[in-house]
């Protein structure tokens, strides 16, 4: 095919993904990605004619999508919080519902914290950065540290940070076992762990189940696993006065909040809900 107009190539792509089961819009977040357009730029454009080149690497970039490739991992971003991060295969896509994480913490921080000075917090499980990071760009007083299993995940975590001007400390380690073994403590503690059910991969899209790194997506027989490890860690990292925040999956809010309330009996504990009306973060304040 030669010569080919924007919207020939795109109406190409979307029959070629309506045909594989993909979403038809993904065709023009991948033609505005390889041609370098607006949204708006490439609707007023859609009568030129494609470059070759740019024909050859959507097309293909199309055909990886069809087999289940996550656009993002083709484009190699996504964005969240208002900021473009890059992503890989090593770590989760952040999602919209994690940004709800982001500001319900900037918001509490707020609350506990009124007194200027530093505040100590970690992220951890902290994948692309994407939490760590934008905690830190919203909120500079805080001084961040976060950790994360994976060091490909640190690589991508690192370079987001150095990109977008966060000074973070990064921690190599499973959970909290990096501050504890160091004795160091902390105002903060906030993490988007694990907390898929294994039997869950069944229904899971193909996008996330053979793409998405397993190590940062399932939790054990009930996706709660990581929430009853942290119970042990956070008493030996945490200060008096001191946040938790949790990302936790549709289901799980209940479960979450009986541990916390557990570990710690005087806290305030506090199930949210999504903006589509799921429970989706729990957090915990404690006032010294």
């Amino acid at each position: 095919m030669t010569n080919l107009k924007l919207y020939e190539a795109l109406n190409w792509a979307s029959s070629f993904l309506k045909e594989h089961d993909r979403e038809e819009f993904a065709g023009e977040l991948l033609l505005r990605h390889y041609s370098g357009l607006s949204r708006t730029s490439m609707l007023m454009k859609m009568r030129d004619e494609l470059d070759g080149e740019v024909w050859t690497e959507f097309q293909a970039a199309v055909k990886r999508h069809a087999e289940g490739e996550p656009i993002q991992y083709i484009i190699g971003s996504e964005e969240f919080y208002g900021r473009r991060f890059e992503v890989n295969e090593h770590v989760l896509i952040p999602r919209p519902e994690t940004e709800e994480l982001v500001h319900g913490t900037l918001q509490r921080l707020e609350k506990l914290f009124p007194e200027s000075g530093p505040i100590d917090l970690v992220d951890v499980g902290t994948g692309s950065g994407a939490i760590s990071v934008s905690l830190k760009l919203e909120k500079l007083e805080l001084k961040v540290s976060a950790v994360d299993l994976s060091e490909d995940a640190l690589d991508v975590a690192r370079k987001n940070a150095s990109q977008l001007g966060a000074d973070i400390e990064f921690f190599h380690g499973d959970l909290l076992q990096p501050l504890i073994l160091q004795g160091k403590k902390v105002d903060a503690v906030i993490s988007n762990p694990p907390y898929i059910p294994v039997s869950d991969q069944e229904w899971l899209s193909d996008i996330v189940t053979k793409h998405e790194p397993h190590m940062a997506l399932f939790a054990g027989k009930d996706g709660l696993d990581l929430y009853r490890r942290f119970m042990d860690e956070l008493p030996l990292v945490l200060k008096e006065k001191a946040l938790v925040g949790f990302e936790i999956g549709a289901g799980q809010g209940e479960a979450v909040r009986e541990l916390l309330e557990k570990t710690f009996p005087h806290a305030r504990v506090e199930v949210v809900f999504d903006i589509n009306g799921k429970d989706r973060m729990v957090f915990a304040e404690m006032d010294s």
